[in-house]
């Protein structure tokens, strides 16, 4: 069968049918692409047939597809000597607004359908910033736990030595992401600026002696929580005395946390791999503290004693009366079940921290449930928009104060929120993640039909 067919119908639901078939067909055994894809298409697909220009110009098709999908080798030598070997990645999904974007992650589960899934969403939730920023994603099968500094470095330089061929400030410029921080970032931008000769914002998350931007280390979690502020005033709700639920520990659940108690939320629960610590009173901001410290050395939420901190091995915190979640760990933490369980424990509001942490199951019942759903690529665009902004800084030499960069970033996520309203409202309700949809792909779409086939 040609899998480049197209799908001649004028019923929107055989032609979401169809695109998906020959997306899945093209795509044998990625299942995290397809359930991105089909997550974005099904709310895409009505708005493409009252639209027409999209369906001629085959415009959700060109945009499924990379522009190209690098795959290399990874040689470092471990602190014993051994020669040890990693695949690296770099998606180029789409530069029609601006250059490539988009983070590195660092994984034993990175592979071409994760990243791909990553790419995706990163087109529509680069758009949503306002800011021009095309989307990518990148990254390698490599564990940074358990390795020592030193072997660290050295597979950062390795997998430099060939990542810098394809990026540039122009046309791709990598973030951090799962297992990428400040540490890695370094590594890998002196070993770009060694081999190149050249001193240039072609990374963001540096360090701040070197071009960084302030903020960048909080703002996907600050931003998370400035969209739910907006979504929540829109409903004529707040966060004051609302109790929470956070997963992860890792920086968007930490700084997320962090901006709820200062909005005077009162924070039940974060988690880790191992299990979840649950505090009934609230998390405080020295308890907050000490979590940060713990994760600097590497240990487990477990590892956490003192009065009032009860941790529960294996189990996530769905199950704990709350009136809001914030998924912030990893894809797919919510399925169906765990979706239940929010809503019998008393949860209005769902806001993803993750990129896709809930399953397309899981948010049908929320929708069906009238809960407000804040979608990744809406609620979490706050680190790449934050990643943009270091880029401008890093362009006109100047580095800019933190309140000047907060406020930028609060901007963009009451920008997000409007885009969200306007494209998602109906009949007084405002589906967010039609809004978001539909909102990131026009911007996007629009570019694509103006350059003509290509």
């Amino acid at each position: 069968m040609d899998n480049t067919f197209i799908c001649e119908t004028q019923n929107p639901k055989e032609y979401f049918d169809c695109f998906m078939q020959g997306l899945i067909d093209r795509n044998p055994g990625e299942p995290e692409f397809h359930q991105a894809v089909a997550e974005v298409s099904k709310s895409i697909v009505p708005f493409l047939y009252e639209n027409q220009k999209y369906v001629k110009g085959q415009v959700l098709e060109r945009l499924s597809e990379p522009d190209r999908l690098l795959s290399f080798r990874v040689c470092w030598e471990d602190d014993k000597g051994n020669i040890r070997t990693n695949r690296g990645y770099r998606v180029q999904f789409n530069n029609s607004i601006g250059p490539y974007k988009g983070g590195l992650r660092f994984h034993p589960t990175v592979n071409q359908s994760v990243l791909k899934f990553l790419g995706f969403e990163q087109i529509f939730k680069n758009s949503l910033t306002g800011l021009p920023i095309g989307a990518g994603k990148g990254g390698a099968n490599f564990d940074p736990k358990g390795k020592s500094d030193s072997e660290i470095m050295r597979f950062c330089q390795s997998f430099m030595t060939e990542l810098y061929r394809h990026i540039g400030e122009d046309v791709d410029v990598p973030a951090g992401d799962i297992g990428v921080g400040g540490r890695e970032i370094s590594y890998m931008f002196g070993m770009y600026k060694r081999i190149t000769n050249r001193f240039t914002g072609t990374l963001t998350g540096k360090g701040i002696e070197y071009g960084g931007s302030l903020i960048r280390e909080e703002a996907t979690g600050y931003g998370l929580i400035y969209f739910a502020d907006n979504v929540l005033n829109h409903h004529n709700e707040g966060l004051q005395g609302k109790r929470c639920l956070v997963s992860g520990a890792g920086n968007v659940a930490q700084f997320a946390v962090e901006k709820l108690i200062e909005k005077g939320a009162k924070v039940l629960t974060l988690s880790d791999s191992e299990g979840f610590l649950l505090v009934r009173e609230g998390i405080t901001q020295d308890v907050l503290e000490e979590i940060k410290k713990l994760k600097s050395q590497g240990k487990r939420l477990k590892d956490l004693s003192g009065i009032g901190l009860e941790f529960h091995p294996g189990k996530t915190p769905w199950g704990v009366s709350a009136d809001y979640a914030f998924p912030s760990a990893t894809q797919n933490e919510i399925e169906l079940e765990d979706a239940k369980v929010l809503v019998e424990s008393g949860v209005k509001g769902v806001f993803e921290g993750a990129n896709m942490p809930s399953t397309n199951e899981a948010i049908e019942y929320f929708l069906k449930e009238n809960i407000l759903f804040g979608p990744a690529k809406a609620a979490n665009a706050g680190g790449v928009a934050i990643s943009a902004l270091e880029m401008s800084q890093n362009n006109i030499g100047l580095s800019w104060p933190r309140e000047k960069v907060d406020g930028e970033l609060q901007v963009i996520m009451k920008r997000i929120h409007s885009t969200c309203v306007k494209y998602g409202e109906k009949d007084g309700k405002t589906c967010y993640i039609t809004g978001a949809n539909i909102g990131g792909f026009v911007k996007v779409a629009d570019a694509m039909l103006s350059f003509g086939v290509y």
